[in-house]
């Protein structure tokens, strides 16, 4: 691939949207799938199961059911998972499989908004999901309307802070396979330790304070403060921190992109 100056990133990174979304309506059915089932799954083995064992649990000064809890929890994983899978193995196969960005880099777009164009249909991914978990659990009664509607901004801003890191690791693994690390040593942990099965509270002082690394800390206490209805002025905090982080790794996502791909 030949060498082009860096570009600036206009309104076409829109077409790189527009032709994610025709290929994901070709099996929408399919990817419906997921984001319907799985909070019916969770809420039925941790609302019936689980929550018979913990019972009621102390959060913010009320007492609230163990589903509830992990409502709002689960909302904000899926926005995780779409938007980091979607720019990582999928962007990946777009890539390297289908040279579907070579063949994007032979028209008027920059690669930089060949990027743009993909971080963003991460983000879209998130919103969808968001969207179907919201109606999903918006029927059981556990999110409060019409602050819950909140979620679906969140989902865009989350989404962006996750499609940015996964696209930053799309352009330093060697291979495929090496995506296992930054799922095993990244994902995984905040999937476990930032208060999405249990609160925070509940860990050391030391693992308090390393949990706030984790963008989805700050992601799981805005997606409950929005589905529990308390808007507070100390979430500016919490959103302050993801506006940061995608403001930091969406430049970063570019320029490792930029070494990879243009030579």
């Amino acid at each position: 691939m030949t060498e082009r100056l860096p570009g600036r990133i206009s309104r076409r990174f829109l077409r790189v949207w527009q032709r994610n979304l025709k290929v994901y309506k070709k099996s929408w059915k399919i990817s419906f799938i997921p984001p319907f089932l799985e909070p019916l799954f969770y809420l039925i083995a941790f609302g019936v199961g689980m929550s018979g064992l913990v019972g009621s649990l102390r959060y913010r000064g009320s007492d609230i059911s163990y589903v509830s809890f992990i409502a709002p929890a689960l909302i904000g994983v899926s926005i995780m998972y779409n938007s980091f899978f979607e720019t990582t193995y999928a962007s990946f196969v777009r890539m390297y499989y289908q040279k579907t960005f070579d063949a994007m880099l032979a028209t008027p777009l920059s690669l930089e908004e060949v990027i743009t164009g993909e971080i963003a249909w991460g983000a879209t991914k998130s919103l969808i999901a968001a969207a179907i978990m919201m109606v999903v659990i918006g029927f059981f009664g556990l999110l409060r309307f019409p602050e819950s509607l909140l979620l679906l901004p969140l989902a865009v801003l989350g989404g962006i802070a996750f499609a940015s890191i996964g696209m930053f690791f799309t352009g330093i693994v060697a291979n495929i396979e090496m995506f296992n690390l930054p799922v095993f040593l990244f994902v995984t942990p905040m999937f476990l330790f930032s208060g999405t099965f249990f609160p925070l509270e509940n860990l050391p002082p030391w693992a308090q304070q390393f949990a706030l690394v984790f963008p989805l800390t700050h992601l799981t206490n805005l997606a409950r403060a929005f589905s529990f209805g308390r808007i507070e002025l100390s979430l500016l905090w919490n959103t302050a921190y993801l506006l940061v982080f995608s403001i930091l790794f969406f430049p970063l996502a570019i320029s490792k992109m930029h070494q990879r791909l243009i030579k």
